[in-house]
């Protein structure tokens, strides 16, 4: 197994996409505080477009949460905050609590192995994370989240082309502070979160958090006797940063770790076993699968350098410099039994390496703008068996795929103020992609492969050896017009256009690729067979953003062309006549999304403010080519866009008072996401139709503000509902109706047991948090 050491570089950066206070822009920059509003114009000022702005000048359709908003609510991790943005998934992947899946306007990844590129950009303090592994942040130290949707590209990269996500930790203060947090709660969760900074002179600060995130399982796994969906973490964040505030320069150099040693999640049978007999169990969270090697473990953490510098009046420059690893340890039974039936130890190894370099132009004229330099340099492995013993004893299918990505960019975005009430803007980006892949699968007879400690020794030669090589380039621009009758309203219009890297599959048998020699393909055979090409969408937007007083509104309709559509999964399969998986990724055809996005706020006075939005999407695959009998046939009729329900929305209401000399702020929350599949291939087993959850949440904070008691309810009515599955059954290649056999239940297609489980959303959780902060 090659593996590749970690490589470490310094640079400079400061990001600055922030929602802030109204501020004079040398100092806000720095400070990067966030979506508040100023008490006498209540202005928020955000940096979507990687520099400040009014967000009511803003062309984009963005979404922001303070980190205040989010303790108000008692938010847990990052995919919280889905319930309050239109038409957004973010969900934890199947059987993992850290693997992220996120769709945005019907855009979006769910499998996480090596070769797949995210549809939605991840970024933590402005760093892109490459790989979906380790992205379920979980919400401490914030000081906000804020939603892009649309394509990203020209500012954010290649991989954001259904939008962006961005998770902003806190700025260290100019004077000393502490912040202590204890939660308890229902299902044994206990947290505590201790936070302080101390400046060492009128330049210097350093400071940082530790967080223990614990809470015990909702289910048992009935096999071997562990817990099921608990949370075990240790994380924590160190600063230094220098400057910064009336200073012309600012440099911030920051380390974070996080170790998650929860229990691997196990899935739900949805089908009593087909060969077994083993019923179907009562409680959900409930799992029987007894694979528990290698045990599972996430270990991430990164360093990072970010600083600017103040060149002239007109010009700032900056640089965002970073290095991050992660790797994860996963047993994941697909059949959730005892038997070795369809079960996958699998491992996650995850490097990169980034640099960014900025050169903004501002001079208080009517030109803005900036310059960029974008490099990454990232490798992601993965390592896996797949044991399907009940079917063949001892056999097992070992996948290895090394992926590497090197990526060089060159962008740049202006605004031109032609007026007092209208203005252009255009920008571009320029990436050039270089995918490299070594996939290796060896079947193993008698056992597990070595690598996974099994005593299974070689069957045949490799069914894949792949080593290979594929560039990719790509200019992605974009424009928009606005037009503001007043201060106080925006109209604009935008176009712009997202790309998503190609790349090869690593699931994919090279001994099953099409040949003019059939049995014997060539090197080149090999390498189209296993690759797939970019895909790319063109989205229009046309929005309106205003405030009205009591009442701020903002609208958006967009309309988008989605091609090439990449299309990644595995089937049960025959490999050098034994039974097996194989890859079936495909850039499938095209696809048109078109909808319509509303959020409001409106504050009537007496301290009772209601807030909410509403996305509606109709997503629709126009084209999607798959072979059925080697014949390519069009069966977009009968597939659907995966993750994306037709209607979400979300409606708040809060109450602030004083009370004893205090603060008493009461919140309640309803929202809603309709029918959602889970694969493109409808599948009424693991689709989740149309729910709703209520949260609700009291908060007192003291007089002074110094300690503040919460309690917290998540999901009270106790819902139930699925968030992802894994399916090996068969259906008619050309409608996805699921056949069923003689028994009346599905046909299984990889082990006989039949693998259709599901994964759930958490059930009802009350806690209650203390603070305390000086």
């Amino acid at each position: 197994m090659r593996f590749h050491t970690s490589r470490l570089a310094g640079a400079l950066l400061v990001g600055t996409a922030a929602i802030a206070f109204a501020a004079p822009a040398a100092a806000q920059s720095q400070q990067d505080t966030v979506a508040s509003q100023d008490a006498e114009d209540e202005v928020i000022v955000v940096t979507a477009r990687r520099r400040e702005e009014r967000l009511i000048d803003v062309p984009v359709a963005v979404s922001a949460f303070s980190g205040e908003a989010l303790e108000e609510r008692g938010a847990l991790d990052i995919t919280d905050i889905a319930q309050s943005v239109p038409n957004v998934t973010l969900e934890a992947s199947r059987a993992t609590n850290s693997t992220l899946s996120a769709f945005i306007r019907g855009i979006g990844q769910q499998d996480p192995v090596s070769g797949f590129e995210q549809g939605v950009g991840i970024y933590l303090d402005d760093i892109y994370l490459n790989r979906p592994q380790a992205a379920v942040l979980d919400i401490y130290d914030v000081e906000r989240i804020e939603v892009l949707r649309g394509p990203q590209g020209t500012l954010y990269g290649r991989n954001t082309i259904g939008g962006a996500v961005k998770y902003v930790t806190k700025r260290l203060p100019l004077e000393p502070s502490f912040k202590a947090r204890a939660t308890y709660g229902t299902y044994d969760q206990a947290e505590g979160v201790v936070t302080a900074s101390l400046p060492m002179g009128d330049l210097v600060r350093v400071g940082g958090s530790v967080a223990r995130l614990s809470r015990g399982g909702f289910g048992e796994n009935l096999t071997t006797g562990l817990e099921n969906y608990n949370k075990d973490i240790w994380a924590g964040r160190l600063s230094l940063e220098v400057g910064g505030y009336d200073e012309p320069g600012f440099i911030r150099v920051q380390g974070d770790y996080t170790k998650d040693k929860s229990n691997p999640r196990g899935g739900h049978r949805l089908i009593p076993g087909l060969a077994s007999g083993a019923p179907v169990l009562d409680n959900v969270f409930d799992t029987r699968g007894a694979l528990n090697d290698p045990e599972q473990e996430v270990e991430s953490y990164g360093v990072s350098m970010h600083a600017e510098l103040e060149l002239s009046d007109a010009l700032m420059f900056r640089s965002i410099s970073a290095f991050r690893k992660d790797d994860s340890y996963t047993p994941i039974d697909f059949d959730a039994l005892p038997a070795v039936d369809v079960d996958v130890p699998g491992v996650y190894l995850n490097e990169q390496l980034s640099q960014e370099f900025q050169l903004l132009y501002d001079n208080g004229g009517a030109l803005t703008g900036l310059l960029g330099f974008y490099y990454l340099d990232a490798k992601a492995d993965t390592l896996f068996d797949v044991r399907i013993f009940t079917t063949f004893p001892g056999l097992t299918a070992y996948t290895q795929a090394e992926v590497d990505t090197e990526t060089y960019a060159v962008f740049g975005d202006f605004t031109f103020d032609l007026s007092e009430q209208l203005s252009i803007s255009v920008g571009g980006r320029y990436t050039w992609d270089e995918r490299s892949a070594y996939i290796l699968r060896q079947n193993y007879l008698g056992g597990g492969s070595p690598i996974f400690g099994g005593a299974g020794v070689p069957f045949g030669g490799p069914s894949t050896d792949f080593d290979g090589s594929r560039e990719f380039k790509k200019f992605t621009p974009r424009a928009s017009i606005s037009f503001m009758p007043t201060p106080d309203h925006n109209i604009y219009a935008s176009y712009s256009k997202g790309f998503k890297g190609g790349g090869f599959d690593p699931r994919g048998v090279g001994a099953n690729a099409p040949a003019a020699t059939p049995g014997a393909p060539t090197d080149e055979e090999v390498a189209a067979f296993l690759s797939f090409a970019p895909e790319q969408v063109d989205s229009y937007e046309v929005g309106y953003k205003g405030d009205l007083g009591m009442l701020s509104i903002a609208a958006a309709a967009f309309y988008a062309d989605y091609t090439d559509v990449q299309i990644p999964g595995s089937v049960a399969c025959t490999v050098a006549g034994l039974p097996s998986f194989c890859g079936v990724v495909s850039n499938a055809g095209k696809a048109t999304f078109k909808g319509l996005e509303l959020e409001a706020t409106a504050r009537f006075g007496g301290g009772f403010n209601l807030s909410g939005s509403l996305g509606y999407i109709d997503a629709q695959y126009d084209e999607y080519i798959t072979n059925i009998g080697n014949t390519p046939t069009d069966v977009a009729d009968f597939r659907v866009v995966q993750n994306t329900p037709e209607f979400t929305g979300n409606l708040t209401a809060s109450y602030d008072t004083d009370l004893g000399g205090g603060d008493l702020n009461l919140g309640a929350s309803v929202s809603y996401r309709s029918k959602t599949t889970q694969f493109e291939i409808p599948n009424p087993y693991i689709d989740q139709d149309g729910y709703a959850l209520v949260d609700a949440s009291i908060k007192w904070t003291a007089p002074g503000g110094n300690w503040s008691l919460g309690l917290y309810g998540k999901n009270l009515l106790d819902k139930e509902y699925k968030t992802s599955g894994y399916t090996f059954v068969a259906v008619n290649p050309t409608t996805g109706a699921i056949v069923n056999g003689a028994n009346g239940f599905p046909v299984p297609t990889l082990g006989p047991e039949g693998t259709l489980t599901a994964f759930y959303g958490n059930p009802r959780q009350v806690f209650a948090t203390l603070t305390f902060e000086y």
